[in-house]
Protein backbone atom coordinates (compact mmCIF):
# COMPACT_ATOMS: atom_id res chain seq x y z
CA UNK A 1 0.00 0.00 0.00
CA UNK A 2 0.60 3.76 -0.90
CA UNK A 3 0.71 5.64 2.01
CA UNK A 4 0.25 9.85 1.52
CA UNK A 5 0.94 12.07 4.53
CA UNK A 6 -0.01 15.19 4.15
CA UNK A 7 0.77 18.38 6.80
CA UNK A 8 -0.80 21.48 6.54
CA UNK A 9 -0.97 24.47 8.88
CA UNK A 10 -4.34 25.57 10.93
CA UNK A 11 -5.21 28.19 8.38
CA UNK A 12 -4.90 25.13 5.67
CA UNK A 13 -1.47 26.28 4.18
CA UNK A 14 0.08 23.23 2.90
CA UNK A 15 3.43 22.17 4.71
CA UNK A 16 4.64 18.94 3.70
CA UNK A 17 3.71 15.71 1.97
CA UNK A 18 5.85 11.88 2.25
CA UNK A 19 4.39 9.12 0.04
CA UNK A 20 5.91 5.82 0.79
CA UNK A 21 5.22 2.14 -0.07
CA UNK A 22 4.41 0.60 -3.22
CA UNK A 23 1.02 0.40 -3.88
CA UNK A 24 0.77 -3.35 -4.96
CA UNK A 25 -2.18 -2.90 -7.48
CA UNK A 26 0.09 -4.64 -10.18
CA UNK A 27 3.77 -5.55 -10.82
CA UNK A 28 6.14 -2.65 -10.00
CA UNK A 29 6.35 -0.37 -13.46
CA UNK A 30 3.10 -1.47 -14.32
CA UNK A 31 1.22 -0.18 -11.61
CA UNK A 32 -1.85 2.73 -12.38
CA UNK A 33 -2.07 3.98 -8.93
CA UNK A 34 1.75 4.17 -8.51
CA UNK A 35 1.49 6.16 -11.16
CA UNK A 36 -1.48 7.96 -10.48
CA UNK A 37 0.26 9.24 -7.12
CA UNK A 38 3.29 9.69 -8.61
CA UNK A 39 1.74 12.22 -11.01
CA UNK A 40 -0.09 14.19 -8.56
CA UNK A 41 2.95 14.65 -5.69
CA UNK A 42 4.65 15.61 -8.77
CA UNK A 43 3.03 18.02 -10.07
CA UNK A 44 2.48 19.53 -6.96
CA UNK A 45 6.40 19.82 -6.29
CA UNK A 46 6.87 21.22 -9.55
CA UNK A 47 4.55 24.15 -8.62
CA UNK A 48 6.19 24.35 -5.47
CA UNK A 49 9.64 24.77 -7.04
CA UNK A 50 8.32 27.47 -9.59
CA UNK A 51 6.55 29.68 -6.32
CA UNK A 52 8.41 32.50 -5.09
CA UNK A 53 8.56 32.86 -1.12
CA UNK A 54 8.94 29.77 -0.04
CA UNK A 55 11.89 27.17 0.70
CA UNK A 56 11.54 23.90 -0.26
CA UNK A 57 13.04 20.60 0.23
CA UNK A 58 12.36 17.35 -1.44
CA UNK A 59 13.76 13.82 -1.33
CA UNK A 60 12.82 11.57 -4.12
CA UNK A 61 16.35 9.49 -4.16
CA UNK A 62 14.66 5.92 -2.82
CA UNK A 63 12.39 4.54 -5.09
CA UNK A 64 9.63 3.86 -3.76
CA UNK A 65 9.33 7.15 -1.83
CA UNK A 66 8.82 11.33 -1.99
CA UNK A 67 8.58 13.73 0.44
CA UNK A 68 8.87 17.49 0.66
CA UNK A 69 8.45 20.49 2.78
CA UNK A 70 7.85 24.09 2.69
CA UNK A 71 9.54 26.62 4.80
CA UNK A 72 8.49 30.61 4.70
CA UNK A 73 9.26 33.00 6.60
CA UNK A 74 6.16 35.92 5.27
CA UNK A 75 4.07 35.21 2.88
CA UNK A 76 1.22 36.83 1.65
CA UNK A 77 -2.45 36.38 1.05
CA UNK A 78 -1.33 35.47 -2.78
CA UNK A 79 0.85 32.83 -1.03
CA UNK A 80 -1.19 31.49 1.32
CA UNK A 81 -3.70 30.86 -1.21
CA UNK A 82 -1.62 29.02 -3.31
CA UNK A 83 -0.06 27.24 -0.59
CA UNK A 84 -4.00 26.20 0.35
CA UNK A 85 -4.38 25.16 -3.39
CA UNK A 86 -1.78 22.93 -3.51
CA UNK A 87 -2.82 21.08 0.19
CA UNK A 88 -6.64 21.00 -1.59
CA UNK A 89 -5.29 19.99 -5.09
CA UNK A 90 -2.91 16.88 -3.45
CA UNK A 91 -6.05 15.65 -0.62
CA UNK A 92 -8.50 15.10 -3.66
CA UNK A 93 -6.41 13.81 -5.66
CA UNK A 94 -4.94 11.01 -2.91
CA UNK A 95 -8.23 10.98 -1.77
CA UNK A 96 -9.88 10.02 -5.20
CA UNK A 97 -7.19 7.55 -5.82
CA UNK A 98 -7.97 5.90 -2.16
CA UNK A 99 -11.80 5.68 -2.56
CA UNK A 100 -11.33 4.58 -5.95
CA UNK A 101 -8.74 1.92 -5.19
CA UNK A 102 -9.07 0.84 -1.60
CA UNK A 103 -6.49 -1.19 0.56
CA UNK A 104 -4.07 0.27 -2.16
CA UNK A 105 -3.36 3.92 -1.42
CA UNK A 106 -4.19 6.09 1.91
CA UNK A 107 -4.11 9.48 3.27
CA UNK A 108 -3.22 10.53 6.54
CA UNK A 109 -3.33 14.16 7.60
CA UNK A 110 -2.18 16.09 10.11
CA UNK A 111 -2.62 19.52 11.36
CA UNK A 112 0.07 21.42 12.48
CA UNK A 113 -0.51 23.77 15.77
Amino acid sequence: MTVVRLSSGRDGTFLSCRAEGHAGFAVKGADIVCSAVTVLLRTALQILSDTEGIELQADGLTRGELSFSIRAENFDGQLQARLICIRDFIRQGIRSLADEYPGYVALLEHTEE
